[in-house]
């Protein structure tokens, strides 16, 4: 039988607590009792634990023995600011597909009202990430960035291999520039920083960032996705790659 799964809010090499709404839950709806077996990622580990005490609104766990845990994709998602149902969706989808970071942008076609709000969306942005984590069983929880401007976000010098979809581009696909970079790397998975544009596409001069930065267009075929099925076609597409 699979074990439920929790994230520890605080941990040591033998001991991982549980507080607020995560033990909240564990107390109230489940009804936790010493005991009691479950999953329990302390970092990017994740353990056999046993629930050694309840004291208020928090379980203390001991770790009896560590799991083995995927790791992450090597995947940074520089993704436009969009709608926010819609893009809780895909930060929730993202989560589930493994994604490593997040890290929201404003561009030029970003509507005003959502730019105005989404520095007060990043913590709600962190919970999905951390609700989706724990869903989907995976040992470690996405970076989600503070909002970014654009060209501060594509300008960060790294060694990743940069990736953005582009509307126009028609002859390099996602997978083929994968492929590449797969070949020159070996066995050794690349570092993979990829930019989802918004609704309309990137504006002329946002293009021209992505050049100057050293960012290659590529394409998902011809059709035109919304900005949150791009970003999940996206991560799909690099998943089969590489796990």
């Amino acid at each position: 039988m699979t074990r439920r799964r929790w994230i520890a809010d605080t941990w040591d090499e033998a001991t991982a607590s549980l507080t607020g709404e995560q033990a909240t839950h564990l107390i109230r709806v489940l009804r936790a009792q010493p005991g009691m077996e479950f999953d329990i990622v302390a970092g990017d580990r994740v353990y056999h634990a046993v629930i050694a005490g309840i004291t208020g609104d928090s379980v203390r766990f001991n770790l009896v023995a560590e799991i083995p845990a995927e790791p992450a994709l090597p995947v940074t998602l520089l993704l436009a600011v969009f709608k926010f149902d819609r893009m809780e969706w895909a930060i929730e989808k993202a989560t589930e597909l493994g994604v490593a970071r997040i890290v929201p942008v404003i561009t030029r076609r970003a509507e005003k009202h959502l730019v105005r709000s989404a520095p007060g969306r990043v913590e709600r942005w962190r919970r999905i990430a951390h609700e989706s984590a724990k869903q989907s069983r995976r040992s470690d929880i996405p970076v989600i960035e503070d909002a970014l401007p654009l060209k501060t976000a594509a300008a960060r010098e790294d060694d990743a291999v940069k990736l953005v979809l582009a509307e126009q581009e028609r002859s390099t696909t996602l997978r083929g520039a994968l492929e590449e970079a797969l070949k020159i790397t070996g066995d050794d998975f690349p570092e993979i920083r990829l930019a989802i544009g918004p609704e309309g596409g990137w504006a002329a001069e946002e293009e021209a960032i992505f050049d100057d930065a050293g960012w290659k267009p590529v394409s998902l075929g011809p059709r035109i996705l919304r900005a949150e099925t791009a970003a999940i076609t996206a991560l799909a597409v690099v998943a089969s790659l590489l796990e």
